[in-house]
């Protein structure tokens, strides 16, 4: 239950608000709209300016509150990416809901989470003691100025206000399955290669978070990376034995399509 309503007008007091017990940010409210008993009080961040989308050099940099849809139909995100955006939430979730929101609530079947992990995504977050954010605990992993690795951040999930986050824009691409067009996948494959040879295979569609597959300075050995990273991927979507064999042809034609 939603005992208290804030909307600060600058980051300190955004700050000092959510380190009050029971205090949720609120960027697009996806989540926080679902019936809840506990009391809560929500920080509403939309007066904070965090909701950019621009190319800066050779990085995206994307404002935690910017909307799912707004990445769609921004010229910096790569059409390889607008289309995980579309699988991950329908037109009207992805209207309201946040960069911000999507990460610190996402699963294994996030797409987007999928891509930002190919991608080796670095989250601007800022850490928050015990009792913020409705929390008990404190985890902050090893934070260098405010910055964490999605990889990390993904195993950690640490307590803390996401003001942005950013990504290289290199070659990149992504391939799913599903079982209609509009389903979260059954299983898909996002792949980043740099021009150093790099290259970075992430894999999503089960389990509580999307699993790198893959990172190393060639690209040899992205078959039995993919079918390895599924073994045991059974839930009550799909099974590990049909992930395995799937997970290893998409993560071939995600590699073919950037040659």
């Amino acid at each position: 239950m939603i005992t208290a309503y804030h909307r600060p007008r600058t980051m300190n007091e955004a700050l000092k608000l959510l380190r009050t017990p029971g205090a949720i940010p609120l960027g697009g409210g996806t989540m926080l709209s679902r019936p809840r008993e506990e009391r809560i009080e929500v920080v509403d961040l939309q007066s904070l300016a965090l909701n950019s989308v621009v190319r800066k050099g050779n990085d995206v940099l994307l404002g935690a509150t910017s909307t799912l849809q707004q990445l769609i139909e921004s010229d910096a995100i790569r059409e390889a990416i607008r289309t995980a955006l579309r699988l991950e939430a329908p037109l009207n979730l992805r209207n309201s809901g946040t960069v911000g929101g999507t990460l610190a609530t996402c699963d294994g079947r996030s797409p987007f989470a999928t891509c930002l992990l190919a991608l080796d995504a670095t989250i601007q977050i800022i850490p928050l003691p015990p009792g913020g954010t409705g929390s008990s605990k404190s985890r902050t992993g090893r934070m260098e100025k405010g910055q964490m690795k999605i990889g990390e951040y993904l195993i950690l999930r640490p307590h803390g206000l996401i003001t942005g986050l950013s990504f290289p824009s290199t070659k990149f691409s992504f391939e799913y399955v599903s079982r209609t067009p509009s389903d979260k996948p059954l299983i898909c494959a996002a792949l980043s290669r740099w021009n150093s040879g790099r290259t970075r295979l992430a894999l999503g569609g089960f389990g509580k978070s999307p699993v790198l597959a893959m990172d190393g300075a060639e690209p040899d050995g992205i078959d039995p990376a993919a079918r390895n990273a599924c073994r045991g991927a059974t839930d009550e979507w799909a099974g590990a034995e049909y992930r395995v064999q799937t997970a290893a042809i998409l993560a071939m034609r995600c590699f073919n399509s950037l040659q």
